[in-house]
């Protein structure tokens, strides 16, 4: 990881029906990074991408992006949306879902050029789906239908891969192997994990920010099991776990957010 930064944000508020979101937030992102995104339900995580995204706007503070050192006004991302938002009924392909990341690169009536179909060819083949470029997205397990999406968000060379809470796509099997392939992707460009699985996201990520409407950062992933404890407002168990730490949260209740999910 670099200390270059790729993306800033300055101050940053979002409210939604004058209920604030997220309370000025500062955040920095580095070129390489794998920032882990924890915090409780309704506790700001996917408003907080969505707003990175660019898919809404902050109501104060400001949002800086960079491309080798530079600031920019914008720069390409990748994102994998959650499992819930995905309409598996769509009648489209695994070869046209992967295509259908590089629509920004294309005016509306130029067709693809060959470089770009032989860039799908090998974001699948990478993706571990040869021979299924033709099967519905409805026939796919959670594990093919989340590598077909994770192709899409890489196909066009992002800077940074936004991955919103990937361990969804329940497929126990591609899980190590999701892990491994992030972590090669990692090599080349920066990636941010939303997850409600703490133990997962502190075995893999560089860096953790902890969303609960204001965030708080740690440069490393040794986050004290009290911390975690009083910002999620759960009893934690820290277990040795390999040469890793590994927190399991125990049996607890949370209020229920009206606002989950936005």
């Amino acid at each position: 990881m670099t200390t270059n930064p790729i993306i800033r944000l300055e101050d940053i508020c979002v409210s939604y029906d004058e209920k604030t979101v997220l309370n000025h937030i500062n955040l920095t992102v580095y070129e390489r990074d794998f920032l882990g995104v924890i915090g409780p339900n309704g506790g700001g995580k996917t408003t907080l991408i969505k707003t990175i995204l660019g898919l809404l706007n902050p109501s104060s503070g400001i949002i800086r992006y960079y491309k080798e050192g530079k600031e920019t006004p914008g720069i390409n991302m990748g994102y994998l949306p959650q499992y819930s938002s995905i309409d598996k009924k769509f009648p489209i392909s695994v070869y046209e879902v992967v295509l259908s990341g590089l629509s920004k690169e294309k005016s509306l009536f130029r067709r693809y050029s060959a470089g770009q179909h032989e860039q799908v060819r090998s974001i699948i083949a990478r993706m571990g789906l040869e021979g299924m470029e033709k099967r519905a997205i409805g026939e796919l397990s959670g594990g093919q239908l989340q590598r077909a999406l994770l192709g899409r968000a890489l196909v066009s060379n992002p800077e940074v891969v936004i991955l919103d809470e990937p361990n969804t796509y329940i497929d126990k099997k591609f899980e190590a192997k999701l892990y491994s392939l992030l972590e090669e992707i990692n090599k080349e460009r920066a990636i941010i994990l939303v997850s409600h699985d703490i133990g997962t996201v502190l075995q893999n990520v560089k860096t953790i920010a902890c969303v609960n409407e204001t965030l708080d950062y740690h440069p490393d992933t040794e986050v004290p099991a009290e911390w975690l404890e009083e910002h999620f407002g759960c009893p934690i168990d820290l277990l040795g776990h390999g040469n890793l730490p590994h927190r399991v949260l125990k049996c607890h209740h949370h209020h229920e957010h009206e606002n989950e999910g936005k």
